[in-house]
């Protein structure tokens, strides 16, 4: 039954034509920061009152049980493309983001952290209304609108310093609201690890992303270039422990794996039992 809404919900979060918003995205020139909200303001209350609607429903889901042990049973294959995104971070990635880390001070990194991190906030938006979890939707709004405004499309937190922190999201936590298991472990090229239910998330938040569709060419590429640079900021930031994860460990794709699951079921189910790994596959 949940499915069967959330299939609506996402038709008409995607139907833009019906109102024009195609129209209006490609006559729109004005700054980012302010058009995107008045975009928000003019074409989102049709979709927010849609999805409003459905709220109660969608509360009624129950969220996924808690996941055990480590489901893994394409771990050689796993291992495989473990082992090449081992060579792209030794080779390409670590060498890019320490020259990149020394290079750019930390007001420029953060700077573009923040940015790409305020355009993810309109995706988070909307899976916090699928969840029904009216208080972070509000939240994230907020912050987003304040980010825009008075911090530079968002290069400037000015949301945090009023106490707007931001509140995480995705389409991946949203299958799980409604009731999704997590799938198998997998770990994908050049992303790592993921499990079933978290990578069709990644594809499902890339579409409904309102961001993705107002953003015109050429900006979009300038985006793109802003996300590549945060990643690499990313692995300038926690050098440290990725290393120590990849490098220092003495089998590092099960010491990734077991990192990446306990923090995702930490984040989604509230608590943790190191006991629940356990690896069924282990040789």
């Amino acid at each position: 039954m949940c499915q069967k809404y959330a299939f609506w919900v996402l038709r008409l979060w995607n139907n833009l034509d019906s109102i024009g918003a195609h129209d209006y995205i490609r006559r729109q020139r004005t700054d980012f920061g302010n058009g995107l909200v008045s975009f928000i303001a003019r074409y989102g209350s049709a979709r927010v009152v849609a999805i409003l609607a459905l709220v109660l429903v969608l509360d009624a889901c129950s969220p996924a049980p808690p996941a055990t042990g480590i489901n893994d049973p394409f771990e050689a294959n796993n291992r495989r493309v473990h082992n090449v995104n081992k060579a792209i971070d030794q080779n390409l990635l670590k060498p890019i983001s320490g020259a990149y880390g020394s290079v750019a001070d930390g007001p420029i990194i953060n700077g573009i952290g923040n940015f790409t991190s305020n355009l993810s906030l309109p995706g988070i938006v909307l899976n916090d209304l699928l969840q029904g979890n009216l208080r972070d939707a509000f939240s994230n709004t907020a912050r987003f609108t304040l980010n825009s405004t008075f911090g530079l499309a968002g290069i400037l937190d000015v949301a945090t310093q009023n106490g707007l922190g931001e509140r995480p999201s995705d389409f991946g936590e949203t299958l799980h609201v409604w009731g999704a298991g997590e799938g198998v472990y997998v770990e994908l090229p050049l992303i790592g690890a993921s499990t079933e239910r978290d990578t069709a998330g990644m594809v499902v938040d890339f579409f409904i992303n309102p961001v993705n569709a107002f953003i015109p060419a050429p900006d979009r590429y300038y985006l793109l270039v802003a996300k590549a640079l945060n990643k690499v900021g990313s692995r300038a930031r926690y050098a440290d422990l990725v290393d120590q994860v990849l490098y220092q460990s003495a089998d590092s794709y099960a010491q990734n794996r077991l990192v990446y699951l306990q923090s995702r079921r930490r984040d989604l189910e509230g608590q943790f039992n190191l006991e629940d790994l356990e690896d069924p596959y282990a040789k």
